[in-house]
């Protein structure tokens, strides 16, 4: 199960700082290569830190009474 939440919060993490870098770069109207480049940066390292984090936290153990 932490397995499918990792992968759920890598992907939506990296799109939303993927759009979030993308909408920064279109501020002028059009997009470099260099802010393409700053867009997938966004994109890996949001992802991978959000997926990351998610997968390495264990879950709370359940109350057993």
């Amino acid at each position: 199960m932490t397995t499918h939440k990792a992968w759920a919060a890598g992907i939506t993490s990296g799109l939303l700082a993927g759009l979030g870098s993308l909408s920064t770069a279109l501020g002028d109207g059009r997009v470099t290569a260099v802010e393409w480049v700053a867009v997938a940066a966004a994109v890996i390292v949001g992802a991978a830190a959000a997926g990351g984090i998610t997968w390495a936290v264990p879950n709370r153990p359940a109350d057993t009474p």
